[in-house]
């Protein structure tokens, strides 16, 4: 019987093939970019090939079945050092800034970025209001917005929201005359239905299929574009993707958004110290584990919730710590009904509650917001295999080093 359809998948990305004669099928796929530097300087992929006839019969083929040979080898590109390149308001690029600079960029914690230049190299031609900050092919990034001079140090500071943090800067609204916004379709359509016009023609979601389908996903009311994009995300495995990606001939670059699988790397980065990796752990055992959750109102009005951490760390209503073990915050949250008021109770509580965390500062790898790395520590005995929620550039004349933040639950 005769082959309708053959599909190919490579890294959560599912494209379907053309015939180009005979029994002869091709498409273009882009490669993954594997950001750690490993000792082999490649990286391997499985790829998965479908073929279904006209009768719906589908044969599968991948590296399990074929011995081996659907595996996809890419060769690392180069990632340090680092080049940071100015371009002005309409993302002309003016060139690599090779002044005497010192760049603090956050990602996943205040998701913005300070760059100080000594006034003596400072141009404005260069430096100045909405001028944008980019490393190619990565989210370092920003656009200059804040402006202060400080003659104690003789330097010129400009602040900006780095790409996350101007997603951040955004509310998603429900439809009028409906409660909540919902969502169906494929799973960076989606994304990008959400992020629309937003940023004119700055921000790009790639039309890459994940493969995964969204139906019915509620939007919660009133929220930050950046929180529903990330909920939507988690929900399903993925993180997001985020690159400044230069133009082609006289095109302005524009930063591109992706939805991709997370990465598990714990089975092959683990931090001890064993390794020369530098690193500080923390065990906090501090934190809340009773929350009082009130909406705003008076007496009766008022809609009250009691939230508990449990023993294995998870959010319940029932008390598990008394005594001096208890510790008791009041969150306020305006106008809420009671479910939102459990949901961002119980949001406001994870944040509050004892924690173990890992930071990190290395310089030869580059991984991503979502991806999963192991550590373990032999004082405390702490153990942790949680994804990355915080990056730190910092990049000067001299070096450039990378900061990671990994936080675990109790």
């Amino acid at each position: 019987m005769a082959v309708r359809e053959v599909r190919a998948s490579v890294s959560g990305e599912l494209k379907t093939l053309e015939n180009q004669k005979g029994d002869i099928y091709s498409e273009s796929l882009q490669a993954p970019e594997r950001k750690y530097k490993s000792n082999e300087k490649a990286s391997y992929y499985p790829v998965t090939v479908t073929a279904e006839d006209e009768a719906g019969n589908q044969t599968t083929a991948s590296p399990e079945t074929d011995g081996g040979a659907l595996i996809l080898e890419v060769r690392e590109k180069q990632i340090f050092p680092l080049q940071l390149i100015a371009a002005n308001a309409m993302r002309e690029e003016i060139g690599f800034v090779k002044e005497n600079i010192d760049l603090d960029l956050d990602i996943g914690g205040t998701y913005d970025f300070e760059i100080r230049i000594d006034m003596n190299v400072w141009q404005k031609e260069k430096f100045w209001y909405n001028h944008i900050l980019f490393v190619p092919d990565t989210e370092y990034g920003g656009i200059m917005e804040d402006l202060e001079v400080v003659t104690k140090t003789n330097e010129i500071v400009f602040r900006g929201d780095t790409w996350r943090g101007m997603l951040r800067r955004k509310v998603v609204e429900p439809p009028n005359g409906s409660g909540n916004l919902v969502l169906n379709g494929e799973l960076n359509s989606v994304i990008r239905g959400l992020v629309g016009t937003r940023f004119s023609d700055l921000f790009v979601v790639d039309d890459a299929d994940t493969g995964i389908i969204v139906q019915g996903w509620t939007v919660d009311r009133y929220v930050l574009l950046y929180d529903a994009v990330m909920k939507l995300l988690e929900h399903f495995g993925h993180r997001l993707q985020i690159a400044y990606v230069q133009g082609k001939g006289l095109d302005p670059g524009a930063v591109h958004l992706r939805a991709v699988p997370a990465v598990d790397w714990s089975g092959e980065i683990e931090y001890s110290q064993d390794s020369r990796v530098h690193f500080d752990i923390r065990d906090s055992r501090k934190g809340i584990n009773h929350l009082v959750c009130a909406s705003t109102g008076r007496n009766d009005e008022r809609i009250v919730l009691h939230l508990y951490v449990q023993e294995d760390g998870s959010i319940g209503r029932i008390q598990h710590y008394f005594g001096l073990q208890e510790r008791a915050a009041v969150y306020e949250f305006t106008s809420a009904d009671a479910e939102s008021l459990l949901d961002y109770g119980t949001k406001q509580l994870k944040a509050l509650q004892n924690y173990k965390k890992i930071n990190l500062s290395v310089s030869d790898m580059d991984l991503e917001l979502g991806d999963i790395v192991g550590g373990r520590e032999r004082v405390t005995g702490t153990v942790l295999n949680k994804p990355i929620t915080r990056k730190i550039l910092k990049m000067s004349k001299k070096r450039t080093e990378i900061n990671y933040e990994i936080k675990g639950d109790d």
